[in-house]
């Protein structure tokens, strides 16, 4: 198989995994939409700021990964911009276990004593995305290490991109849950 042609396979695999992971998470807010339709046993309960900042990060880290390609057409290093890609995602997960500390200082639990439907669903919703997300941190990881070491040419970055498109896709499905969360 040509090299052109494994390329295309990667992509389409990686599209083909998008696909399912929306799935996963469209019937998770299916679910949600149906438990808060049951009257009486919703919690209504205040979103934490930090879920506010790590929005903003992660799309700040997404718009980051579009200088990219440019600077790969100058001939140019890309590692600080991969490099800061890598840095607001870290951040990104910092402020979301800190919002799950805002969170059970409010009295929202996972499960236990004290725990409700509700609580339970914006736990599983956001811990669920941060494991995907700690893909995405692997990926920009990796494409870091090789944007340091210059591996990365206009000619020669699938690799990237393929981490940069999933990433992509993480900002948009934290940005559609962020947004249900807060104003559903």
């Amino acid at each position: 198989m040509d090299i052109a042609l494994r390329n295309i396979v990667k992509k389409q695999l990686l599209w083909i995994s998008l696909a399912a992971i929306s799935m996963f998470f469209a019937s998770m807010l299916s679910a949600f939409i149906v438990e808060k339709a049951d009257v009486g046993n919703w919690k209504e309960f205040i979103l934490p700021n930090y879920f506010v900042l790590s929005t903003g990060v992660i799309i700040l880290s997404s718009l980051v990964l579009f200088f990219i390609k440019p600077q790969l057409k100058k001939e140019k290093s890309i590692f600080g911009l991969v490099f800061t890609v890598l840095i607001l995602g870290i951040l990104f997960s910092y402020f979301q276990i800190k919002g799950w500390q805002q969170l059970t200082n409010q009295g929202i639990y996972l499960t236990g004593v004290g725990s409700n439907i509700s609580g339970s669903f914006l736990y599983i919703l956001t811990l669920t995305h941060l494991l995907h997300l700690v893909g995405g941190i692997v990926g920009l990881c990796i494409s870091t290490i090789k944007s340091k070491q210059n591996l990365y040419s206009i000619n020669n970055y699938l690799g990237l991109e393929l981490t940069a498109i999933y990433w992509h896709f993480l900002t948009v499905l934290w940005v559609v849950l962020f947004a249900f969360l807060k104003f559903y």
